[in-house]
């Protein structure tokens, strides 16, 4: 299973507590950083149930954790233990120590073709526990969000409008004016300090690379990325303007994918396959990494070395692709607290 762009997350807790550490004294530095999560596979941990859940199934985990372990993600590279999944909180014992995470895979600002909690039901979940006192005003006051979604909505939007990309701005605009709302929610909630991902580039990921064999990426997809990043720029530019404040700052995944991607193409050791997969259905589009028949037959392949390709699957960075991403990130995250 994939190293994660979680890790991103776990890293920018430390940079912010060392920073209210030196701004706020010792004192501040005691308490608990809590992280709470909103969004897709990208940073899910554990929510989908495991009767469905293909992260829940081999082949995933089979480069980490071993075995498989309903993540789509981890974050154990930086040493930090991981805010517990919505999903298991009331079977884990000081559940909420780390905050939550709220993500399912799939999922996305609005309903998806994955019938699964949208963002705005997740917030809904953690309205709950905030009316509840399972989070008071001191928790929230030393916590942290990180919302990471939208590329499900373009693959849902795709996949009804047969790949027409005329009203794709539009739908973009949709999107941000719901994603907007979400974001300003989280803060109403309390929580003071959240990042909010910039999409990858649609174009490269497998799923769409096919139609060229893997060989180059889909140039309107990324200009659609472009926009829809330009567009979250400017309505958390708004958000901030608001109350003159930084409450929310980006990620730039575009950007630090597409370096990390280029310089993994570069630089692979041979057999590093490129923009192709490590598992795939065996015909594309109609099985996927982790299909079975009625036998319990595979109907997918996986590559030689699963610790060499950029990706694992049509949709996810590998473990070695997600190293490559917060390699690039890592150096700029610092900027992210002056």
């Amino acid at each position: 299973m994939p190293f994660s762009f979680f890790h991103l997350l776990c890293y920018i807790t430390i940079i912010f507590a060392e920073v209210d550490a030196v701004n706020e004294g010792a004192s501040k530095s005691k308490s608990k950083l809590r992280l709470f999560v909103f969004g897709d596979s990208y940073v899910d941990t554990g929510n989908w149930r495991k009767s469905i859940g293909s992260s829940w199934k081999e082949p995933y985990g089979i480069t980490f954790p071993g075995k498989p372990s309903g993540r789509f993600s981890d974050a154990s590279y930086l040493g930090i233990r991981t805010p517990i999944a919505y999903k298991w909180r009331k079977e884990v014992k000081r559940s909420k120590e780390y905050g939550m995470n709220f993500a399912y895979g799939g999922t996305g600002v609005l309903d998806t073709l994955a019938n699964q909690p949208n963002m705005t039901t997740q917030i809904d979940f953690f309205q709950r526990l905030v009316e509840q006192k399972v989070y008071g005003k001191q928790d929230l006051d030393n916590s942290v969000g990180l919302i990471s979604v939208a590329g499900n909505d373009y693959a849902t939007y795709l996949a009804r409008n047969t790949h027409n990309l005329q009203k794709l701005g539009d739908f973009t605009k949709k999107i941000m004016d719901q994603l907007e709302i979400n974001i300003d929610r989280i803060r109403g909630l309390g929580v003071k300090r959240i990042a909010v991902t910039l999409i990858e580039p649609m174009g490269c990921i497998p799923l769409q690379a096919a139609s060229s064999s893997y060989s180059n990426c889909t140039q309107a997809l990324n200009l659609g990325s472009k926009f829809h990043n330009q567009m979250l720029n400017q309505s958390l530019q708004n958000l901030n303007a608001k109350d003159n404040s930084t409450v929310f700052i980006t990620l730039d995944l575009y950007d630090a994918f597409f370096s990390a991607l280029n310089k993994f193409t570069t630089h692979a050791p041979a057999g590093s396959l490129g923009l192709k997969p490590c598992c795939e259905g065996k015909e594309m589009g109609k099985y996927y990494c982790g299909s079975v028949d009625k036998s319990g037959a595979k109907l997918y392949t996986i590559c030689e070395n699963p610790n060499l390709p950029f990706f694992w699957d049509t949709l996810h960075p590998s473990q070695n692709g997600w190293h490559s991403i917060f390699s690039s990130l890592r150096s700029s995250l610092h900027k992210l607290t002056t």
